[in-house]
């Protein structure tokens, strides 16, 4: 039963370009099907049958999981299950006409234009190799609303400072060229200059953002230079890196910018995942204050 879930991780990863986190995802909701499955005594795929993903759904009412939890498990179910019809590995697909559990949806923080000009000012206080690595860091990820995983993957050849872009996704099907602001810009090409060199203690290093011992900064240690600034600024501890992803959709388009705009940046396959963020934008218009950035 694994083979066929690495199979269909391995298309979420490289037919669909999900994000390692979100593959991460399936892999643990899916894990948790297959060992209820086979308590169950269904023991192969071809067995499935509607019943047993109902029983599923009621096993995780019964554990008592929050309504999103729920509905994210049951949704990974149901896309394996088509996976699975599609596969031939079942000849009718269980999953359907199931109704999905219906979740309100809310609305994702964003910060405001003037925190965000504190948080990205924040690092240059502090002109030291890290400072200057850190504030390149945080003005890419609110010009580009690049996912964390997608910052730390990250090659020196990836940064065009002669086009001011960067490619993000390098090699996956959610490849993409991001022009950058000239804050981002001319903060990448500080670390460049007089940042990474102070970091890297191997010849050959490719990565563009190395930790204090000079290797690839990882997902985690990116979250610890967030949440350090944001603790230092009294934001909350509800503030991510993802929160900066969705301000700077919502942000660009209060400017003006076009939904499929956003869409490209936010490398998101389906629209209405970059829907909701217009409501914030909608939001934001009616506030005084003045964007420190214009659109790209």
């Amino acid at each position: 039963m694994d083979s066929a879930i690495e199979q269909f991780l391995s298309h979420l990863s490289g037919d669909k370009g999900y994000s390692e986190n979100t593959v991460s995802a399936y892999r643990n909701d899916l894990t948790q099907f297959m060992q209820f499955l086979q308590r169950s005594d269904v023991g192969r795929w071809p067995r499935l049958r509607q019943q047993d993903i109902l029983a599923y759904g009621l096993h995780l009412r019964e554990r008592e999981y929050k309504q999103s939890t729920l509905a994210r498990k049951l949704a990974s179910v149901r896309s394996f299950s088509h996976f699975l019809k599609d596969a031939g590995v079942v000849t009718d697909d269980p999953a359907e006409g199931l109704d999905s559990p219906q979740v309100a949806r809310r609305t994702p923080r964003t910060l405001s234009d003037k925190e965000v000009a504190l948080l990205l000012e924040l690092p240059g206080r502090t002109p030291t190799a890290k400072g200057l690595r850190d504030r390149a860091i945080l003005e890419l990820l609110y010009a580009t609303g690049m996912r964390v995983s997608e910052v730390t993957s990250l090659d020196l050849d990836d940064a065009d400072s002669v086009s001011g872009s960067i490619i993000c996704g390098r090699s996956t099907p959610a490849q993409r060229a991001i022009p950058l602001n000239p804050h981002a810009m001319e903060a990448l090409r500080a670390y460049l200059d007089f940042g990474r060199e102070e970091l890297v203690t191997a010849a050959g290093q490719t990565a563009l953002f190395v930790n204090h011992r000079g290797e690839r900064l990882s997902r985690q240690g990116l979250w610890l230079v967030i949440k350090h600034y944001v603790k230092e600024l009294g934001l909350g501890d509800n503030v991510t890196p993802h929160t900066l992803r969705h301000s700077a959709a919502a942000h660009r388009l209060s400017l003006g910018a076009n939904i499929t705009e956003v869409q490209h940046l936010l490398g998101h396959a389906n629209p209405s995942s970059t829907q909701i963020y217009l409501r914030i934008a909608r939001a934001s218009r009616k506030e005084a204050a003045e964007p420190r950035y214009a659109t790209a």
